[in-house]
């Protein structure tokens, strides 16, 4: 750890010139104390860094020092600083090691570029806080010892045991077999097998991990993305599925699929209109669905879901009648 915040602290005075003891620790996150020792090891280590006194003053590296690191051409250092900014790498607890990554990059440019890549910053933004409509996108927090532990038990190929608090039932502590993990809009995700079968665990509902000495049981190579999507349509196709028999203006067609497990039927009527059957993951399910197309849907059946969806817009009349 010291070693990789000393690489950070003369990559800081490389790319910015003079900085105070107070400006480095918070930087770097530590105690100015800390900063001092850090200085004076690297000046035992050979490195050019200097004080200067006064009200102005603070440390820097003696001009044309250059740390020998990647060597990564322009478009190159570019894609990865574009990479490094979404947050995944939060929810993998790997926050700290992206901005000394970052560092590095940008420092391991040729002049002419470095000044191009620090501007990348200013000039793109991936995956903003808040969308256009200033909804939140708040991602899940996790510990940073627990997906440390997580990541080096999927890295190592080792069995996991893990503290889970799943949904409306006590924490328990389960020994899986970790396969890989995936983030889905900013949410993460561990894939395991337990006695043999699919699991799939939140992250943010790790209570506590610990890595296991033996070898974990799995496969050597392994395709996240194929597995990713059979347990989601495993999921999806779970529940009291319910099939529901809709009239929609074909000009809505696609955000009503969208949002459907599958579609059994379709036709188009006399008015130009199409009748679906589809089905959804339930009751629930289907309301939701409907409800965000307004008038440009009806449900035909079940009676059940028309009976839900007159008794919420008859709600919504009478909270709003004069």
């Amino acid at each position: 750890m010291r070693a990789d915040r000393l690489v950070s602290l003369v990559l800081l005075l490389r790319q910015r010139g003079r900085l105070t003891a107070a400006e480095l620790a918070d930087e770097l996150e530590v105690s100015t104390r800390t900063v001092l020792r850090d200085i004076e090891a690297l000046s035992v280590a050979g490195v050019p860094v200097y004080a200067e006194r006064g009200r102005h003053g603070g440390f820097a590296l003696l001009p044309g020092f250059r740390t020998e690191l990647t060597g990564l051409n322009h478009d190159e250092a570019l894609a990865l600083l574009v990479a490094g900014s979404r947050r995944g790498a939060q929810a993998f607890g790997l926050g700290s090691a992206l901005a000394s990554a970052m560092l590095k990059v940008v420092d391991a440019l040729p002049a002419s570029y470095r000044d191009t890549a620090a501007g990348v910053a200013e000039r793109l933004l991936i995956d903003p806080e808040t969308d256009l409509l200033s909804r939140r996108l708040v991602a899940e927090e996790v510990p940073g010892t627990i997906s440390a532990e997580i990541r080096r038990a999927v890295l190592a190929g080792n069995k996991l045991r893990i503290h889970y608090a799943a949904v409306d039932r006590d924490p328990k502590w389960r020994t899986v077999d970790p396969i890989g993990l995936v983030i889905v809009r900013d949410q993460g995700y561990l894939l395991a097998t337990r006695s043999g079968a699919d699991r799939t665990y939140r992250l943010s509902r790790v209570l506590a991990a610990e890595v296991l000495p033996e070898p974990a049981q799995r496969s050597e190579r392994v395709d996240l993305d194929l597995a990713w999507q059979e347990r989601s349509t495993r999921f999806r196709r779970g529940g009291d599925q319910i099939a529901v028999l809709v009239r929609v203006n074909p000009a809505r067609r696609e955000e009503l699929v969208s949002t459907a497990l599958d579609i059994r039927t379709e036709e188009l009527d006399a008015e130009g209109r199409l009748r679906l059957e589809v089905t959804f993951q339930d009751s629930r399910h289907a309301e939701w669905a409907l409800w965000q197309l307004g008038t440009d849907a009806e449900a035909l059946a079940p009676l059940s879901l028309r009976t839900s969806l007159r008794e919420r817009a008859t709600a919504i009349a009478d909270r709003y009648r004069e």
